[in-house]
């Protein structure tokens, strides 16, 4: 509790310093790649460490660390593992995380619907999302955009 006017201005002092550092580059932004063809995940960052499962092509991973030829990645269900590096592609991919998602024409909840996707499909990313929505292309052809809290992936 914050009782006399020097505890509020140690306070302060403490927030403004805290924010600082957030705008000066400490905070990162997630960064996501995916899988450009079936590959192994590992629980080290060696060939001989323990051979976990496979994980699909397109899948989207979250990057936790890189180093040479390894990433430390977390993928969709969760799990914390180790690829290699030549396995992930630039193209950039989501995963349906909603139990049916709704694509629309324009990125609008009132704008007419392209298509439904169940979860856990993969769409490829379009476009880089914006205002609540993410431009994305089914493997038919068909895009649209969905709202980003209905992938995995962002």
């Amino acid at each position: 509790m914050l009782n006399t006017p020097a505890q509020c201005r140690r306070f302060g002092a403490a927030l403004a310093l805290a924010c600082g550092l957030g705008a000066s580059g400490i905070v990162h932004a997630i960064e996501y790649r995916s899988v450009s063809a079936p590959a192994i995940l590992y629980d080290s960052p060696s060939e001989k460490g323990k051979r976990l499962f496979i994980v699909a092509t397109g899948t989207p991973v979250e990057v936790i660390v890189s180093l040479d030829k390894w990433i430390k990645v977390r993928e969709p269900a969760g799990s914390i593992n180790w690829i290699e590096r030549s396995a992930l592609s630039t193209k950039r991919t989501v995963q349906v995380s909603a139990t049916r998602a709704v694509i629309r024409k324009q990125p609008t909840e009132s704008s007419a619907a392209v298509f439904e996707a169940a979860k856990d499909v993969l769409l490829e990313l379009a476009d880089a999302p914006a205002d609540g929505w993410a431009k994305v292309r089914h493997a038919d052809g068909a895009s649209g955009y969905i709202r980003v809290n209905e992938v995995w992936g962002l």
